[in-house]
């Protein structure tokens, strides 16, 4: 057994991945799989949970794909039960569902907002719920991790209750890590920034903006986007032994973006935290 297989754990453990099928919870699926997890996915999209279960199978991996909604708690719970019947075990959660749509806060209504809190914050309670007493029968720990985003952390105009959303589940997790870690239990959140995925490309406003070379290099200090593998390859470090000592926090996978903080870094001008005087 090599340094990281034998350090991190994984091996034949199982993981429960909701929105399990999309570009990042594949990535996530996939890497966790080839370190010998058991996975368990649910995601709405029955063509993309259909490849992922292919693509899993055709790698000889051991996994359970549902083509259900993670906001509908009987479904939730139906993959939970699924896994216990089959490996009798659960030592991971990624809840990686999530999604939002652009709009001035004043021009959305309850209807929306009740969609993008059940979206982004309720499934979240729900997994947990469904998560945490199975993991303390099996008394081994276990791992929590939650996919949020940099707009967790600072204003996004035109998107102010996803941002809520996304802010509620990392305090959430801040505090279910604590009260649950004389059990073991790690709770956990990765925010990434910009990773192309086809659910991101519908919130274009008709520009190029980050997908012009330019807008990355001025956006992001590290001068490309991400991939989905920055975001996998650190919920693999989450789900492992590598991070036993490691919860309530949050990684972030940006590129630099959440530390630079407005700071962009202008062709021709260097950084400056204002429109360098060439570019007005």
């Amino acid at each position: 057994m090599d340094w990281f297989s034998e350090r991190a754990g994984l091996d034949g453990t199982v993981a429960v991945i909701t929105g399990g099928a999309g570009t990042l919870g594949r990535s996530i699926a996939l890497d966790l799989a080839a370190n010998g997890v058991r996975t368990a996915l649910l995601d709405i999209d029955p063509d993309a949970i259909e490849t992922a279960g292919r693509d899993l199978a055709e790698r000889g991996h051991d996994a359970i794909t549902r083509c259900a909604d993670a906001r509908d708690p009987q479904a939730l719970a139906a993959v939970f039960d699924a896994v216990e019947q089959r490996w009798g075990r659960l030592d991971t959660l990624v809840n990686v569902v999530g999604g939002t749509f652009r709009s001035p806060f004043t021009e959305t209504g309850p209807k929306g907002w009740d969609a993008l809190v059940r979206t982004n914050f309720t499934h979240v309670l729900h997994a947990c719920s469904l998560a945490v007493p199975r993991m303390r029968a099996g008394r081994r720990g276990g791992s929590i991790i939650n996919i949020t985003t940099i707009e967790a952390h600072r204003a996004a105009p035109g998107f102010a209750v996803y941002a809520a959303a996304k802010a509620a589940v990392e305090q959430f997790a801040r505090t279910l890590a604590v009260e649950l870690a004389p059990e073991g239990i790690r709770v956990n959140n990765i925010a990434p920034d910009y990773v192309p995925t086809p659910s991101l490309s519908q919130l274009s406003t008709g520009e190029e903006g980050m997908n012009h070379p330019v807008g990355v290099r001025v956006a992001i200090p590290m001068g490309r986007p991400g991939r989905a593998t920055d975001v996998s390859n650190c919920a693999v470090f989450l789900a492992s032994g590598l991070s036993t000592f490691v919860t309530g926090t949050t990684l972030h996978p940006d590129g630099g973006t959440y530390a630079s903080s407005g700071w962009f870094n202008w062709p021709d001008s260097g950084w400056a935290n204002h429109v360098p005087a060439q570019h007005l």
